[in-house]
């Protein structure tokens, strides 16, 4: 789960955590200052001490019964029409503060580049059918009575140094993303929790067991991706500082080589000439840009002056205020067909904008004031006059879902009376001379809303102005992406508005965000009491330190059940709790993406995919180097081509 990036507004993309770091190095330290440490026998000794989890077979204790399946039926994925080469130009919001792909200061902006949206998992969704196709795999069997995936690897896949991808590198997947070296404590849970085996049959086929069946059972296993044994044959306690700034090898396309990473300022990625599966079905059509160039531009009013210059090549054009003023129909050189605009529509779960309270704040542990602001909070003016009626409004945290999304639930209208009435249950009863509330102690019902969007920023000011209509002050504060994240982490945050991206699943997640897990250190006693010395944990995605004895029960059922009814039942009572307890007031979503690409930046005939969330994200773009070389020189001359503002609606709700 990952913060949706400012800059890129409700594409893809993570709230950035990162200021600093340096190219090759990060800091003072050295990485060949450090002592070499191998934990190669503490692996194996890891592996010993749990047998149960770790086991080690041979291919003549494989089922026979398997049915095996790679997903060749699949439509092909990209365009034959895609060439290779060029250098594509884009940015980021900050620089990255490190290259790990875990722990500290990991889960930020760049990640997709090198991670999310790059690398390969054993299989992966097709973006149409929701179905799988192969990644580092060549064929898989799913045996749902006992638990388990079986996974044959591609002999062909290599890591980008040459080394072969085998069974070890998921063996050793588990221990890496079990030990404590990390400092990821959600990545302990779930490695620790929601896996029961790894069995080695060879060097290419192994076996994966869950503790439940689940409906998506299949997703939990071939959604994996491996870690490379051999490079990170050094974690140890120093594993944040030593592997600071060190690429790590990658099943990916690209690279990033030392050179290529400039201390505040850019980073490039290369293509792997020797890609393993640059030649593989629904991968040979993909990722076709030679280079990636990947500059620092931190206000988005600098990234479109770049991209009207030609020196970006693509831009965001989901904020209405790009879309119909800053880039509209009529301007010169969309007429002049030199930028071409694409409105795509899709489906897919959608990010969770909206205003996540803090409750262990003093006057946010009052419900009261809690359900006031959610009805003093007028998100349909925003989506009216910031979004042009565009936008949708969301209505609970689960929204895109399907059949496990709330059906009937709806988020609580801007209304001044039943927020009043709320406040005044709160001991908030009389406005002071400014026309906030004031209780009888003379205290303000005054918050600090803070948020990490610079581009959303008249957003905050909307909801200002409203809420104190009805006698609620906020005091906005716009932060960059990395200090907005950071005080949100640490919880200390009043209300923040910000969004969790989300991920192509069947089913939302509830452990992340609203778990006592991951709100306090011992939130209860055994009897379900609360402890009078819990501590509040940071570091969580728990944003609104919500710790409910009862939804703890359900969401521990939820993650158990291997019944979808079951689920889909639990699923729609713990949304009505989380509406209930009124900590997070749901803003909006869009049912689509908007992109503005100068013409030489290409895409396949029906541009994206159903499930796609943003142009980029599947990397079927290529750049037509010709066609850029005769539209510069076109542009120069002032001749024109036809213009291409084109909607692609059929996926469209």
């Amino acid at each position: 789960m990952k913060i949706v990036q400012s800059s890129k507004v409700l594409l893809i993309g993570l709230l950035v955590l990162f200021l600093t770091a340096c190219g090759g190095s990060g800091d003072d330290t050295h990485i060949s200052e450090l002592e070499t440490p191998d934990n190669t026998q503490e692996v194996q000794d890891y592996y010993a001490s749990k047998p149960e989890f770790f086991t080690f077979k041979t291919l003549a204790d494989l089922p026979p019964t398997l049915t095996w399946e790679n997903g060749e039926h699949l439509a092909e994925i990209g365009s034959p029409n895609a060439k290779k080469g060029g250098t594509e130009y884009t940015q980021i919001q900050d620089f990255p503060r490190t290259l790990r792909t875990v722990g500290p200061d990991s889960n930020g902006s760049f990640r997709p580049w090198i991670l999310d949206d790059t690398t390969m998992a054993i299989a992966h969704r097709h973006p149409d059918d929701f179905v799988f196709y192969p990644g580092l795999a060549d064929s898989w069997a799913v045996d749902t009575d006992n638990k388990t995936v079986y996974v044959k690897l591609d002999a062909n896949a290599e890591w980008s140094d040459g080394v072969p991808v085998t069974t070890d590198d998921f063996v050793f997947m588990f221990w890496f993303f079990q030990s404590p070296y990390i400092v990821a404590p959600w990545y302990n849970n779930w490695y620790g929790t929601q896996y029961t085996n790894i069995t080695k049959y060879d060097d290419y086929t192994f076996s994966i067991s869950i503790p439940e069946a689940k409906p998506d059972m299949d997703s939990r296993v071939l959604e994996l991706r491996p870690m490379p044994q051999h490079f990170y044959q050094e974690v140890g306690d120093d594993f944040v500082e030593r592997y600071q700034w060190r690429f790590a090898p990658t099943t990916a396309a690209y690279v990033i080589k030392d050179e290529d990473l400039k201390k505040g300022r850019l980073v490039t990625l290369t293509r792997n000439k020797d890609w393993w599966a640059k030649d593989r079905k629904h991968w040979r059509y993909r990722f076709n840009a030679d280079r990636i160039r990947i500059s620092v531009i931190r206000d988005t009013a600098k990234v479109f002056e770049s991209f009207k210059r030609g020196d970006i090549d693509q831009f965001s054009l989901n904020l209405a205020e790009y879309w119909y003023e800053k880039l509209p129909d009529d301007d010169a050189d969309v007429q002049g067909g030199y930028i071409h605009k694409s409105v795509f529509y899709n489906q897919r779960p959608r990010p969770t904008y909206g205003l996540w309270m803090n409750t262990s704040q003093h006057l946010l542990k009052n419900k009261d004031i809690r359900v006031g602001i959610n009805y003093a909070t007028n998100w349909q003016l925003v989506i009216d006059k910031f979004f042009r009626g565009d936008y949708t409004r969301m209505q609970t945290s689960s929204d895109g879902y399907g059949e496990f999304t709330h059906p009937t639930l709806k988020s609580r209208p801007f209304d001044i009376d039943k927020a009043l009435a709320s406040f005044a249950k709160a001991g908030f009863k009389v406005r002071g001379p400014d026309g906030i509330l004031v209780n009888d102690e003379g205290q303000k019902l005054a918050f600090t809303l803070s948020s990490g969007y610079e581009s959303l920023k008249d957003v905050l000011t909307i909801l200002k102005e409203e809420a104190a209509k009805a006698g609620v002050e906020f005091r906005i504060e716009v932060l960059d992406g990395t200090a907005g994240w950071k005080k949100v982490q640490e919880k200390k945050h009043d209300l923040h508005f910000s969004a969790f991206n989300t991920s192509l699943e069947m089913y939302p997640r509830f452990w992340e965000t609203y778990h006592s897990d991951n709100a306090y250190d011992d939130a209860f006693l055994e009897d379900g009491s609360v402890n009078p010395d819990r501590q509040l944990k940071t570091q969580t995605n728990n944003l609104e330190a919500l710790a409910i004895f009862e939804m703890d029960d359900m969401i521990d059922r939820y993650r158990a059940s291997d019944s979808k009814e079951e689920m889909i039942e639990l699923a729609f009572a713990m949304t009505e709790m989380h509406h209930e307890h009124a900590s997070f007031s749901p803003g909006f979503y869009q049912g689509f993406f908007r992109l503005g690409h100068w013409r030489w930046i290409r895409y396949p005939e029906p541009f994206s995919y159903k499930h796609a969330r943003s142009g980029g994200q599947l990397f079927v773009h290529w750049i037509d180097t010709d066609l850029k070389e005769a539209t510069l020189a076109a542009r120069k001359e002032d001749q024109t081509f036809e213009p291409q503002i084109r909607i692609y609606n059929q996926h469209a709700n």
